[in-house]
């Protein structure tokens, strides 16, 4: 990201409804994007079958389990699972502010990336608002570790990511992603990489009622002799990286405004993404809000300027 692309807050055109299945549940379940003012930020309604709605913001404040994928709220009766595809497409195409209903436990897992959710917002459009988008720009590095585990902001005049990872298999190994966000970097080099995970863990993950929907046309499944059991093979040679990049995207969308900074980190995951993103927003000397000022007559350029915090906090509830 640029100065040059910072600019003014955005919802979508239309709803759109895209429907597919839980990954985890297995059941059926749809979603609706619906547009949404400006500073509502993107919120997600699950609609119960006896008509009660249960709300959460996408914001940190509101994450739960992070064990297998990123969950908003608390309890299994009313949270919504599975955010991290969906958030990472809305903040790779600078999706402000959108309503998303969904009728089931989980986001649907579609093709285990983030294609087709972007498909869904290009088919109906992005509009700007008339409202400054505002950004947590990092203003000093933040690190946490856990074992052999890393990760860590610092300063940065852009957005960027550099996401290592080092799997006991000779089919991953050690791999890593480093560069740029932006939406053309998104949809070419992170969008379409999928989710993966092993054949010898399926059973376990059954009996523990999860990844009841997992199949070969959501999941690149890796067999106990280390090859891709799926037909059409990788679709990047190094996809799995990739992916843990893509869900990094995502668990970091839910600082509830886009930062400027860069993201390192080494053998992450949903738990490593949210606790540096915790880290880093209640460490209030390591980032400031900012957003940019008007075009300069001349240039035509824009300098980024500090607000008011206070009166913008995404990451709360």
């Amino acid at each position: 990201m640029s100065i040059g692309q910072l600019g003014y807050q955005t919802t979508i055109v239309n709803p759109v409804t895209i429907s597919g299945t839980g990954v985890h549940s297995g059941a059926p379940v749809s979603i609706t994007f619906n547009p949404a003012e400006a500073d509502s930020g993107v919120v997600f309604q699950r609609m119960h079958a006896d008509g009660r709605v249960s709300e959460y913001r996408a914001v940190s404040s509101q994450v739960g389990n992070t064990d297998l994928c990123t969950v908003l709220g608390f309890s299994s009766l009313t949270s919504i699972a599975t955010v991290e595809h969906v958030m990472a497409a809305l903040y790779a195409l600078s999706l402000d502010n959108v309503l998303i209903e969904v009728d089931g436990a989980e986001m649907p897992i579609m093709d285990g990336s983030s294609a087709p959710f972007i498909e869904a917002i290009d088919q109906v459009g992005l509009r700007p608002l008339a409202v400054k988008r505002r950004y947590i720009r990092v203003v000093k590095p933040v690190r946490i570790e856990a074992g052999a585990s890393w990760a860590e902001f610092s300063p940065h005049d852009g957005t960027r990511f550099e996401v290592e990872i080092d799997f006991d298999c000779p089919l991953i190994g050690r791999q890593a992603w480093r560069g740029e966000l932006t939406p053309a970097t998104f949809r070419s080099e992170l969008s379409r990489a999928r989710t993966f995970g092993f054949m010898r863990d399926v059973e376990k993950l059954w009996a523990a009622g999860f990844a009841l929907g997992s199949s070969l046309e959501n999941s690149v499944v890796i067999s106990d002799d280390n090859t891709v059991i799926n037909v059409e093979g990788l679709r990047y040679r190094d996809e799995f990286v990739r992916h843990k990049t893509l869900d990094a995207v995502g668990d970091l969308a839910l600082a509830g405004a886009q930062f400027i900074g860069c993201y390192r980190s080494y053998r992450g995951g949903h738990k490593m993404n949210a606790h540096a993103l915790k880290a880093l927003l209640s460490d209030r000397s390591a980032y400031e809000v900012v957003e940019a000022s008007s075009p300069r007559a001349r240039s035509g350029a824009r300098e980024l300027i500090a607000v008011n915090a206070p009166e913008f906090a995404p990451w709360s509830a």
